[in-house]
């Protein structure tokens, strides 16, 4: 990990790149706009959570709970999300390009917006989902079909 300017109250703009968060309890934390790029969330709670414009770019939150928790605009490009809980959660605009969301949880989700490209699906739960102009191509589906819709 590299060192990174000291967090405001409210985690805004934090610099943990890298950091090792594995099973942190981070519910309800307000971390918008802050870097996360290759972080370890390996089964971290983060419900509700305010992760707006937060960068989590290639990170693990493989089994993380992301329940209701706010990715407006969050950068998720090829992060590891199998397994995770995202009921409810808020990706709208979210960039999920090469993201690795299988078997994850993503009743009641918004993605609406959100970038898709190349991202792997496969067994995931979408029940509900508002899928709202998101962006198809080259994306593995929950039943393992490829969907090139926008490409």
């Amino acid at each position: 990990m590299r060192a990174g300017p000291a967090c405001d109250p409210n985690c805004q703009n934090a610099d943990l790149y890298g950091a090792n968060l594995t099973g942190a309890n981070l519910t309800n934390a307000t971390l918008t706009g802050a870097t996360l790029t290759g972080a370890n969330l390996t089964g971290a709670n983060l419900t509700n959570a305010a992760l707006y414009y937060t960068n989590l770019n290639g990170a693990s939150l493989t089994g993380a709970n992301l329940t209701g928790a706010g990715l407006l605009n969050a950068g998720l490009n090829g992060a590891h999300l199998n397994g995770a809980n995202l009921t409810g959660a808020s990706l709208t605009g979210a960039y999920l390009n090469g993201a690795y969301l299988n078997g994850a949880n993503l009743t009641g989700a918004y993605l609406s917006g959100a970038n898709l490209t190349n991202a792997s699906l496969n067994g995931a739960n979408l029940n509900g989902a508002d899928l709202t102009g998101a962006v198809f191509c080259n994306t593995t589906m929950p039943d393992g079909s490829t969907n090139n819709s926008d490409c």
